[in-house]
């Protein structure tokens, strides 16, 4: 079983056998809970949809209404056909 030591700031490194075998990667998310028995489950958590906030922002670019989307895409999808 892989090891690793709690540093007097809280922090712990994850073993390069667990980051390899859960496909982890720097500034990955984990999740951590305990189970019934006491023992500390971590899991790679999904992103929360809040943090995609702001991520199509371009310096002086107006933003585009949902509404507009819309439109867009009904004007897509009426050219295909």
């Amino acid at each position: 079983m892989p090891v690793a030591t709690l540093t007097s700031k809280g922090q712990v490194t994850i073993p390069r056998a667990l980051r390899e075998r859960l496909h982890l990667e720097a500034g990955d998310k984990l999740g951590f809970s305990i189970d019934e028995a006491g023992r500390m489950i971590v899991e790679r958590t999904v992103g929360d949809h809040r943090e995609f906030r702001g991520l199509l922002f371009r310096e002086g670019q107006e933003p585009v209404s949902v509404e507009a989307m819309d439109e867009a895409v009904r004007r897509a999808v009426a050219r295909k056909l």
